[in-house]
């Protein structure tokens, strides 16, 4: 009965690219009570289990769990330290434009933070529009994990993304137990990536590197240029005269239509910002692919988020 019930509920891809996390849920009321003590009783006999195993003399142990994952927390904790502040009157030559955003971003004298950890919550669209809530640590050097919580007809599916280290992945789980979707490799990781690059922009320390390029087309154009966790990108924003930004896209590796991963237009619109100890950032953004084109408008949205708290190191 029980992995009967599991194999009807399917998540097809991952939040990351608007995979349809498409979840035929329609229980009745009796076949939800009959899964929810099947995992009361699986739970218990997997901690007996795992006691069991734990306090066998013979059984031995490895010098780390296997297939150990960075959490969030150690993502969070992993900081180097940094004592520098922003200073515009440090800024290298700059086009107007790009002097015109990091101003607008960082307050003089703010620590230039090596991450950000936000909350926030929002819809993401899987076949429907479904309400998430979320965590999220974007570090300088390593990386970033989002930990979310998304509810399909008041069941819940936690799961993450993240790209760490190099190497992207994906898991989600129903009732936070039980594995529905786990994905990872070479595809994975590249778009992993491209969703990280834009969303960057909460994290505007990062734009103030020595090896970064700036060009800018006009007065509200401006292309920045380098290279973040090991792969060169290339951002596109508009921006107000006043140096907040309007959209920012970028070409994102991904498989939008199902078929084989390919470059695909992807970004955001920024509808609201806000100020978090000393940083302004993005605090409401639409996001999804075929960005620029009619097609994003139509189909290519897929994801919606509101910022409730950012807070840097």
């Amino acid at each position: 009965m029980l992995a009967e019930l599991v194999e009807r509920t399917r998540i097809l891809a991952g939040a990351s690219q608007n995979v349809s996390l498409s979840i035929s849920l329609r229980f009745q009321s009796k076949a939800i009570a009959t899964l929810v003590k099947a995992l009361l009783w699986e739970d218990a006999c997997k901690s007996v289990m795992s006691s069991a195993v734990r306090n066998c003399p013979f059984v031995k142990k490895s010098k780390r769990t296997m297939n150990h994952q960075l959490s969030l927390e150690e993502l969070w904790n992993a900081l180097p330290s940094e004592e520098r502040v922003f200073d515009p009157d440090l800024l290298p030559e700059l086009p107007v434009v790009a002097r015109h955003y990091l101003e607008h971003a960082i307050a003089p004298g703010t620590r230039l933070a090596s991450a950000v950890r936000l909350r926030m919550h929002g819809e993401i669209k899987l076949g429907t529009w479904l309400p998430f809530t979320a965590e999220q640590v974007i570090h300088r050097d390593r990386g970033m994990i989002w930990r979310a919580t998304v509810r399909k007809n008041g069941i819940p599916i936690h799961g993450s993304d993240r790209i760490v280290d190099g190497e992207g992945s994906m898991q989600w789980k129903l009732f936070g137990l039980f594995s529905v979707m786990k994905a990872s490799g070479p595809d994975i990781t590249r778009s992993t990536l491209g969703r990280v690059q834009v969303e960057s922009i909460w994290l505007p320390s990062l734009f103030c590197h020595s090896d970064l390029a700036w060009t800018e087309t006009d007065s509200s154009h401006l292309h920045a240029r380098l290279t973040l966790w090991g792969e060169v990108a290339d951002l596109d924003f508009m921006l107000e005269k006043t140096g907040q930004i309007k959209t920012t896209a970028i070409s994102r590796w991904g498989n939008p239509e199902r078929g084989a991963f390919h470059f695909v237009n992807f970004g955001g619109i920024v509808e609201e910002e806000g100020t978090f100890e000393g940083y302004t950032i993005p605090t409401r953004i639409r996001a999804g692919w075929y960005f620029g084109t009619d097609r994003f408008e139509s189909g290519g949205e897929f994801f919606r988020a509101s910022i409730d708290g950012a807070t840097f190191r």
